[in-house]
């Protein structure tokens, strides 16, 4: 998908970029003329790749950030170390994600609050600490990646479900704080998309049938998605582009499904 938006002169800090979602989004805004900061666990080698291929797809700078997002003082340090190498940051999205399943009865008190911290409150610590910067220029694009799963539940999935409801929440209320600040604040909320992530939830439902990860992974598709294919991570980038372009300026608040349809079914959610 091939969508142009100028965003020369803007800096982007992309969290959990390093593959899948997030991955696709640093490299689209990349090419559309904005300098990427990167978030997120790879090797060294997997790092150098990433940031090499931008450089020669796009001639912008990109650079890697090793916070851990699941800590809040390093989530609130990130635009600060961003800003210190780039001289700012107009442009945030929250991408950075972590799931877990699990029965709410064994459902372990440290994985729930490692999913509300790296899926929630670091949305929250990286927009308080973009805000004065986004405030003073007049001008700012925030965008947190939620989930159909932020509209309804699935059961064995507290912390996720939880964390990507006030994602909303919080997109909605960060929306109103700078309607008039020249800062728009709004979320996507994908469907499914063969992320590494989504890939270890086909992985154990094809171990459970005891069938093939294609054979798992369609049957997945089948159930939940109209559209009978997976979303593609160039899509989501793409509307996250549109978000961050001025022809949605007046565009905030909003919780964007790029899902297949699944909302309107009503069916089980990712």
């Amino acid at each position: 998908m091939d969508i142009s938006v100028s965003l020369m002169g803007k800096v982007a800090l992309v969290t959990g970029s390093t593959s899948g979602i997030g991955l696709a989004i640093a490299r689209v805004l990349a090419k559309n003329g904005a300098d990427v900061a990167l978030n997120g666990f790879a090797s060294p080698d997997e790092l150098a790749d990433i940031i090499t291929s931008i450089n020669k797809e796009t001639g912008r700078k990109a650079l890697h950030f090793p916070h851990d997002l699941s800590n809040l003082a390093e989530a609130s340090e990130l635009v600060s170390a961003v800003t210190s190498e780039f001289g700012k940051v107009d442009i945030l999205v929250n991408n950075a994600g972590a799931q877990y399943v699990a029965g709410i009865e064994e459902f372990p008190d440290e994985q729930w609050e490692r999913l509300l911290a790296v899926n929630l409150t670091a949305a929250f610590a990286t927009t308080r600490a973009v805000w004065s910067q986004m405030r003073d220029r007049g001008w700012g694009r925030i965008v947190n990646t939620a989930s159909t799963l932020a509209f309804q539940g699935e059961a064995r999935k507290a912390g996720y479900v939880s964390a990507k409801h006030g994602v909303v929440g919080l997109t909605r209320e960060v929306a109103l704080e700078g309607a008039r600040l020249g800062i728009t604040c709004n979320a996507i909320c994908p469907g499914w998309v063969l992320t590494p992530m989504a890939a270890k939830q086909v992985e154990a439902k094809a171990v459970e049938l005891k069938i093939s990860f294609e054979d798992a992974a369609q049957k997945f598709v089948e159930a939940d998605m109209p559209t009978g294919r997976f979303v593609d991570p160039s899509e989501i980038a793409a509307g996250v582009l549109f978000l961050c372009s001025d022809a949605a300026k007046s565009i905030t608040g909003v919780a964007l499904p790029i899902d297949g349809g699944i909302l309107v079914t009503g069916t089980r959610l990712v």
